[in-house]
């Protein structure tokens, strides 16, 4: 993790730097959007990731799944680098601050795994191991990938987890990166985590 972070910040600095600045130019707000997701053992941390969205995205306070590329809280520019998966890549940073693992279960907030856990209680298995930059849930799931199935892909790779399936991932990570499907948000009427719950009844 710490080498392969490095790594990749180093070689991908230039499009980092260039990232940052397309966001700031654009309407003059920060570049990097953090905020407090779950790791391993229920470990809370912030995420470092390029904003995508407006500055006032949340101003009312409610955490809302995002719609993709429906969703008008997404500027021009949060829509491409959505698109390329370029917003996650200050996460690099968070894996190198040993927060997070190149693969792993995706972060979740911990205000939305705590609505999960009321009618899903095993969502927090997947707490069992660092959350990841990329993963089963990942490459072959959606954004919109319903949290009952979720778990299943998340749950899979930690009972095999190994050396040759995180470079099998890692490698299928790359090959998704412009796949529109797997960058789509939920659908319009399910914005809140309730509206999920339908799937594990």
């Amino acid at each position: 993790d710490i080498f392969a972070s490095a790594l990749g910040l180093i070689v991908l600095s230039p499009i980092l730097l260039i990232t940052a600045l397309a966001i700031k130019l654009y309407d003059g707000g920060p570049a990097i959007y953090k905020q407090v997701r779950l790791t391993k053992d229920g470990k809370q941390f912030k995420i470092w990731k390029f904003r995508s969205m407006r500055v006032d995205a949340e101003k009312d306070g409610v955490a809302r799944l995002s719609t993709g590329d429906k969703d008008p809280r997404i500027t021009p520019v949060g829509r491409f680098i959505r698109a390329c998966r370029l917003d996650e890549l200050p996460q690099l940073l968070n894996i190198l601050w040993g927060d997070m693992s190149i693969v792993g279960p995706r972060p979740e907030r911990p205000e939305i795994a705590a609505e999960y856990e009321k009618f899903l209680p095993d969502f927090n298995l997947r707490l069992q191991v660092k959350a990841g930059l990329t993963g089963y849930a990942q490459v072959y799931g959606k954004y919109n990938t319903n949290p009952y199935e979720k778990l299943e892909f998340d749950l899979l790779y930690i009972n095999q987890m190994n050396l040759l399936t995180d470079l099998e991932l890692c490698f299928n990570t790359f090959r998704i990166l412009f796949s529109k499907e797997s960058t789509e948000g939920v659908e319009e009427d399910k914005v809140t985590v309730s509206d999920y719950e339908e799937y594990v009844r």
